[in-house]
């Protein structure tokens, strides 16, 4: 089991590289800017003492008035651990960057969400749907979804 660094902690080291990139942390998670997202996880997965090499997972979850999209991140070299979040809220036309061209795990759990909640990943490979045929229309996952 994986050691969950301290979100205030790393956020303390991403604020210095990346500053007001951070909007809040906690315990173990933080919250980062959107537009900050890609050059955040490309220091997590580079710097030392960091070294995040491993996506757990991707997942989302649409909390009405915005989505936000969680980032599972282990580093296999310290044994640590950690949760970045981004929130999208744009409910028209929510996008994140994608993080395949770092970690290659997110391809598919990325058109995952981009099926079932509608996030575009802007720079993904092959971003279609994964579950649902093309014709088919909405999100099921989304709380607006009739």
């Amino acid at each position: 089991m994986t050691v969950a660094l301290s979100g205030k902690e790393v956020a303390g080291k991403i604020e210095e590289k990346f500053p007001g990139s951070v909007v809040e942390s906690g315990p173990d998670n933080l919250v980062v800017k959107v537009d900050s997202l890609l050059d955040i996880a490309r220091f997590l997965k580079e710097a030392d003492g960091l070294e995040f090499n491993y996506l757990n997972f991707v997942t989302a979850v649409d909390y009405y008035d915005h989505f936000a999209v969680a980032y599972r991140l282990s580093s296999l070299k310290h044994n640590h651990s950690l949760t970045v979040k981004a929130r999208c809220y744009d409910r028209e036309n929510p996008a994140l960057p994608s993080v395949t061209g770092l970690w290659q795990g997110a391809d598919f759990q990325e058109r995952e969400i981009y099926d079932l909640f509608g996030i575009r990943f802007e720079g993904h490979p092959n971003l279609k749907r994964i579950f649902l045929w093309e014709g088919f229309e909405g999100h099921p996952l989304r709380k607006d979804f009739i």
